[in-house]
C-alpha cells in the first residue's frame, strides 16, 4: 500500500544520509517488518502536528511500532550529548532548530502523562 506524502516528510534522499545512524539503534536479529522511513516520517508528523500516540494516521506504521522505536532513538548514549533522534533531525536537514525539535519532542513524549496522574493512573499511586 503508498504511503500519502504529508508536509513533513523528509524525501528518501535526505533520509538515506542517517539510515545507518538509526539502523545502529538496535540490533537486527530478524528482517524487519516496516520501513524504518516510513517510521522515521511518522515522527516528524507526530512532532510537526504535536497530536497523539494513536491520532497518528492510518496509512504510518501502527503507533506502537512508532512509539516503540521512538523510545530506542530517544535514549542518550553512554558519552554523547544528544540522543540518535536529535542526531538524525539536525542531519536530515530540517527546517526547525534543535530547540524547537526538543520542546516538541518533550511534548510528544510526556503529553497525557499529567492527566492520567491526576486520575490516579501514575506509576506511583499503583500497589
Amino acid at each position: 500500500m503508498e504511503r500519502k506524502i504529508y508536509p513533513s516528510d523528509v524525501s528518501r534522499e535526505q533520509y538515506e544520509n542517517i539510515r545507518g545512524m538509526l539502523e545502529t539503534a538496535k540490533h537486527k536479529t530478524s528482517p524487519r517488518k516496516v520501513d524504518l522511513y516510513d517510521v522515521f516520517c511518522a515522527m516528524l508528523y507526530l512532532l510537526k502536528n504535536a497530536c497523539g500516540w494513536r491520532a497518528l494516521p492510518g496509512d504510518f506504521p501502527k503507533w506502537n511500532t512508532v512509539r516503540y522505536y521512538f523510545d530506542q532513538w530517544s535514549k542518550k548514549r553512554a558519552g554523547e550529548e544528544s540522543s540518535l533522534l536529535e542526531q538524525a533531525l539536525k542531519k536530515s536537514g530540517g527546517t526547525r532548530t534543535d530547540g524547537q525539535w526538543t520542546s516538541r519532542k518533550n511534548h510528544v513524549l510526556h503529553s497525557g502523562r499529567t492527566k492520567r496522574q491526576e486520575h490516579g493512573h501514575g506509576a506511583g499511586e499503583r500497589l
